[in-house]
């Protein structure tokens, strides 16, 4: 026999959980399913303890900076309170009752196992089946995406999960892949002492950003002692006692203690039984309207959506959906001033339309660079004060399609920049504000400068 219910949510990560615990504070009988943990890859294997480890990163950076501005300095690094305080202040020892009780304590079901479709309004979970009035909420969020090298299958790599669970940094660590979270565990573990290597497929690191961002970033990375391989293709790996070998095309070999493989994350639908409410389960991600419906009575949102692996994306989408799910208005989704913050040092923070991806939709563009050092704070703030603004205009509508901002405080400058492109300000009006001095967004003035030459 089905248990009657209101909303079945499968899928408790950052959006899942939200969308569940708003509806259950509403007065909807709502049941929601983790095969997990409650909170999802956020709280215990990414953003939360991943920026914990950066932060202690970066402090160690900053007391290396203090020769020739504020004295002289010794740093030993100890990486034993990064680690407890993963364990005890970020994810409990990876106990997720807190999180759970929050739940339950605003009146829903708690389901643990997984969970599949099958049928309108119906799921099957843990042996259970539910019926429910209102309908079903996808919030599956993806898993990291693991390249074809030769090898790697038979191989015990790590994931962002076991680097994020290490009780002490590596001697040494390989990293595949470039982007956001190989670049973030990169630095970090290696101002703990690691000796690391990058390697990524792609021309130059963070692919997805604008090609100055990456380049800086790499500049950045080999001065710290990081190297890295860009353009360059993983051919095998192979592991014997405690150390990887890492071929790449060229026959070039690289050595470490542990391989993070850090290749970007995927959706996986096949398991979900979207195919009994008329959907494809083989696609890359569930398609959704811009109030998140899937089909009649389901919604999805976060990864599954393709949107991007962002927390943000997943507590936006998870908004709207909460609102449609009661009835109410609201506005449609709007992803032309997506934010994304790659939290390096310099951070990386980057809004709207790269160049590339605008001049690919056909548009005639305008760009203009700054770099950060060039402001009055960067010349102030000397040692680590890398950086560089990058605005992408619409040479027709006179309005920014994107903008990078890159230096130490990028993704905090990236909230400007995000207002602008969300808000189509002309850039006529932008030329004409008053930036503060002395600050890193400054730089923005003469960035803004660059588009008219």
């Amino acid at each position: 026999m089905a248990q009657d219910t209101d909303v079945v949510v499968i899928g408790m990560g950052v959006g899942g959980e939200h969308v569940a615990e708003r509806l259950a504070e509403a007065g909807l009988d709502v049941v929601g399913v983790e095969a997990e943990l409650v909170g999802g890859e956020c709280p215990y294997w990414a953003c939360i303890p991943g920026k914990m480890m950066i932060r202690a990163g970066n402090l160690l950076a900053e007391a290396r900076r203090i020769p020739g501005i504020a004295g002289q300095s010794e740093v030993v690094a100890d990486f034993a309170p990064v680690a407890a305080r993963i364990r005890d202040e970020a994810t409990d020892d990876w106990n997720d009752q807190v999180a759970v009780d929050r739940f339950t304590g605003r009146g829903g079901h708690f389901v643990r196992g997984r969970a599949r479709l099958t049928g309108p309004g119906r799921v099957e979970a843990d042996g259970q089946v539910f019926a429910a009035r209102r309908g079903v909420v996808l919030a599956t969020g993806s898993r990291p995406q693991i390249p074809p090298v030769p090898g790697l299958g038979q191989v015990p790599y790590w994931t962002n999960r076991q680097a994020i669970a290490a009780k002490q940094p590596p001697a040494s660590l390989l990293v595949l892949g470039g982007g956001a979270v190989g670049v973030e565990l990169a630095q970090a573990f290696a101002r703990f002492g690691t000796a690391v290597s990058v390697v990524e497929a792609m021309e130059g690191l963070l692919p997805a950003e604008e090609p100055e961002a990456g380049r800086l970033l790499a500049d950045v990375l080999r001065r710290e002692g990081i190297a890295v391989r860009a353009g360059a293709r993983a051919a095998g790996v192979r592991h014997a006692g405690d150390t990887f070998r890492l071929t790449l095309d060229g026959a070039e070999e690289l050595t470490g203690q542990h391989l993070l493989v850090a290749t970007g994350r995927r959706a996986d639908l096949t398991r979900l039984g979207v195919e009994s409410v008329g959907l494809d389960p083989h696609a890359r991600g569930l398609p959704v309207d811009r109030q998140m419906r899937a089909a009649d009575g389901v919604w999805g949102l976060g990864d599954l959506t393709g949107r991007g692996a962002f927390t943000h994306v997943a507590m936006y989408q998870a908004e709207i959906a909460v609102r449609d799910v009661l009835g109410e208005p609201g506005p449609d989704a709007d992803y032309r001033a997506l934010p994304r913050v790659t939290f390096t040092d310099p951070e990386v923070g980057s809004v709207g339309l790269t160049e590339h991806a605008a001049r690919e939709r056909g548009l005639r563009v305008r760009t203009g660079i700054a770099q950060v050092p060039s402001s009055a704070r960067g010349w102030i703030h000397k040692a680590g004060n890398d950086g560089v603004i990058k605005l992408v205009e619409d040479a027709e509508r006179g309005v920014l399609l994107g903008a990078t901002s890159v230096g130490p405080a990028g993704g905090e400058v990236l909230y400007g920049l995000a207002v602008a492109v969300h808000a189509e300000v002309p850039v006529d009006r932008l030329r004409h504000m008053i930036y503060d001095y002395p600050t890193f967004h400054r730089a923005m003035e003469d960035a803004l400068a660059d588009l008219v030459r």
